[in-house]
């Protein structure tokens, strides 16, 4: 063990030195588990014991050290967990042997043998290094929790020295639920190698473990302090999952000079867009229309314009008795909603009706896009739009009536954009 702690602390003092220039990683932070060695194999040996260092009662006072053994597979999923088979045999024994002033109706029997065989799966938490610093830990501190079959065959005796009898009479093996607690502490000896020392208690569920049934409420266990070598397998060319700093990786990522060059050309290409997207949003004249695509700079403030950037020329509707006449209001395809650009018309509007005293009926319509049923109640909201305008302008609401036509009456042709622009309308009558 001191060889080994001495071993991965001269591992980690190299590390510690050369983390930030002569061992990187090609591993990134979110470059998914592909990156990485994660599947590993252990044997591990060690001693075996009814006690436990958690406490507990026992149905003997001495415990005979006998040994156990293990194979181990563990799947790594993250930086701080992993999935674990573990197999394990051997021998657990104690006795009452050479023991004073012990109530011989409490431990009746002298002496007991195990042999038990188990399988179980759990998990690995690993919570703790000693160099989180650095890119590559040295040594990990882990827990383990699980559940398995346990088979035993237990051999007990009550004469001091005798010899062992079955604790069944057809010497066939026990099986009940086994749950392992354990913890422990790994050290590196290379990237796909470690050291592993640990401590697991294993509850079983049953009172016959050791040969004797106290009986309810009592559960026997066993212990297992182990020391092992695990392989982790795969390509050299990748990280063992087990040693990788995420807190170290992100680190070099982020100080990456090939990342930071990638970060200020894609600035520079961001620059770019919003220039682009400025220059596209320019518009001098204030038509709605861009400068890129304004085929008529510089029309009149108010003017209506197509999407050219042109002004169209509206037929006009009714004209009062002093010849004013109505400009026509013009809409966006499919909808009811007025441009500001119709504005100053319908002021015009609204002064005159407010000082004539008028009646006019306003009259929408639509262009052929859509059913007809569609278009005649777009042709209507569109009317009504424009009588809220002038309502809310001062015109007497009982002044302005609202009729809608659809898409029939056209001023011009339907089957161009330029006409169906033109159709898409409201006019004015008295």
């Amino acid at each position: 063990m001191a060889v080994s702690v001495a071993f991965a602390q001269t591992d980690s003092t190299s590390t510690a030195t050369t983390s930030t220039s002569t061992e990187p990683t090609t591993a990134k932070v979110f470059g998914g588990l592909g990156q990485y060695r994660t599947f590993s194999i252990g044997i591990n040996g060690g001693v075996t014991s009814p006690f436990s260092a958690l406490g507990g009662t026992n149905d003997y006072l001495n415990a005979d050290i006998n040994l156990g053994y293990g194979l181990s597979f563990r799947q790594q999923l993250s930086h701080s967990f992993g999935l674990i088979l573990d197999l394990h045999g051997g021998k657990v024994g104690g006795n009452n042997n050479d023991v004073e002033n012990v109530d011989p109706a409490s431990y009746t029997e002298k002496e007991f043998e195990t042999r038990f065989w188990s399988a179980t799966l759990g998990g690995q938490w690993n919570f703790g290094s000693i160099d989180f610093l650095h890119r590559k830990n040295s040594v990990n501190f882990f827990l383990n929790a699980g559940a398995g079959l346990a088979m035993y065959k237990p051999k007990t005796t009550q004469t001091a020295g005798g010899e062992l009898q079955p604790y069944t009479s057809d010497d066939s093996y026990i099986k009940e639920l086994v749950i392992p607690v354990g913890a422990g502490v790994k050290f590196r000896l290379s990237d796909g190698v470690a050291l592993n020392l640990g401590y697991t208690v294993n509850f079983v569920d049953g009172d016959n473990f050791d040969g004797y049934k106290r009986g309810f409420p009592t559960r026997d266990k066993w212990s297992y302090g182990y020391a092992g070598l695990e392989f982790t397998l795969g390509s050299s060319s990748k990280p063992n999952l087990d040693w990788v700093n995420p807190v170290a990786m992100m680190y070099d990522e982020l100080y990456d000079e090939t990342l930071r060059q990638e970060v200020e050309a894609l600035k520079g290409r961001v620059s770019s867009v919003e220039t682009a997207v400025s220059d596209l949003k320019k518009d001098s004249d204030g038509d709605g229309v861009s400068d890129q695509f304004d085929k008529c700079p510089n029309t009149p403030a108010g003017t209506v314009v197509d999407g050219a950037g042109c002004a169209i020329v509206f037929p006009t509707a009714a004209a009062d008795s002093a010849g004013t006449a109505y400009s026509n209001i013009q809409f966006e395809f499919d909808s009811s909603v007025l441009r500001t650009s119709a504005y100053p018309a319908l002021d015009a509007t609204s002064a005159d009706l407010r000082s004539s005293g008028a009646t006019v009926t306003v009259k929408g319509y639509a262009s052929s896009e859509g059913t007809a049923a569609h278009n005649m109640q777009l042709s209507k909201d569109r009317a009504n739009s424009v009588k809220t305008y002038l309502v809310n302008s001062g015109v007497e609401a009982k002044k302005v009536k609202v009729k809608g036509y659809g898409e029939t009456n056209p001023v011009a042709d339907n089957s161009t954009e330029e006409g169906r622009v033109l159709n898409r309308r409201v006019e004015f009558s008295k």
